[in-house]
């Protein structure tokens, strides 16, 4: 688990209008460092550089995504597996092989995974490991409409 000592929540928009808080590291002048994966956001992964902004003036609001201003070269992936290893355990060897090529993940639940992919490993294996074992998965970061623009 992370050790979230001098850390601050950011909150985070999906495009469906799903709400989460990410912890982030303060930068100074609004910009903060994500210190994990985002579980509904694209377009943002592990390290990056945000600029965030309370949406009210009240002493307990958070600061709220506006922008990245930095990628860490870190991309983002999200996977479902069905059945879920409560189901199946031996569905954990996906995991296993993840952290094989060079991912690491964090659980939601016994589903659904985001997959952190660092900048010196291939993303390009991991995609051809899931689609070659038709698992359920998307890109995040960069996303699909990012990566093909003229499909979208």
């Amino acid at each position: 688990m992370t050790d979230t000592e001098g850390m601050v929540k950011v909150g985070l928009y999906g495009p469906g209008g799903e709400f989460e808080t990410m912890w982030a590291t303060p930068m100074g002048e609004h910009r903060y460092r994500l210190e994990n994966s985002p579980f509904y956001a694209y377009s943002v992964s592990w390290l990056d550089i945000v600029e965030a902004r309370p949406e009210s003036e009240e002493p307990s609001a958070f600061p709220v995504f506006e922008r990245v201003v930095e990628k860490s070269g870190h991309r983002t992936l999200r996977l479902i597996l069905i059945p879920g290893i409560e189901e199946d355990p031996a569905r954990e060897r996906v995991l296993h092989d993840l952290v094989a090529l060079g991912c690491t993940y964090e659980g939601y639940n016994p589903r659904y995974f985001v997959l952190d992919i660092a900048p010196e490993h291939d993303i390009a294996r991991v995609v051809e490991y899931l689609t070659r074992n038709a698992h359920d998965w998307e890109y995040v970061d960069p996303s699909y409409d990012e990566l093909f623009p003229d499909e979208a």
